[in-house]
């Protein structure tokens, strides 16, 4: 018998890497796939370069080295990959699934995805590193997702 990981460790494991929370809930063809598109869109993107420069406050190369093109799917893929792991792993745990529980994940896949777009113009209006504004666009996704999840839910209670 396998012993079942919490829906939280799922959660993080799948936030360090697209693929890994799949594997740990026991599906394994789609964990692989997971891995292997990351890895397809991250070497073609040329993410780990970007994220190198940027971390060394080469903005310009970080920009110049980066195929955008490619960089665009990152966002679906890694939020996706988080959700499908961290929801299935509920399922399995027997605990009960947060009401509206993708609105957060929807937002920041929205939000990050322009952040995305943007990622090689705002730099060189507020001086933030390009790996920086998806990554700050995804945690102001998850928190208007949140906020918006709350707020329907609200109003189904009030109406009830």
């Amino acid at each position: 018998m396998r012993k079942r990981n919490s829906p939280l460790e799922i959660l993080l494991w799948s936030i360090a890497l697209p693929g890994f929370g799949q594997v740990l809930n026991g599906k394994l063809i789609k964990g692989i796939l997971f891995i292997f598109l990351e890895i397809l869109i991250n070497v073609n993107a040329k993410l780990n370069l970007n994220i190198l420069y940027s971390f060394q406050g080469n903005i310009d190369k970080a920009i110049e080295v980066t195929d955008y093109q490619w960089a665009m799917f990152y966002p679906c893929l890694y939020l996706f990959a988080i959700f499908d792991s961290y929801y299935e792993a509920l399922k399995q745990s027997d605990r009960s699934i947060p009401s509206l529980l993708s609105i957060p994940f929807v937002s920041a896949v929205y939000l990050s995805t322009i952040g995305v777009m943007f990622s090689d113009t705002i730099p060189y209006i507020i001086p933030i590193p390009p790996t920086f504004i998806p990554l700050l666009a995804m945690v102001i996704g998850v928190w208007i997702g949140n906020f918006i999840r709350l707020w329907i839910i609200h109003k189904r209670n009030v109406q009830s």
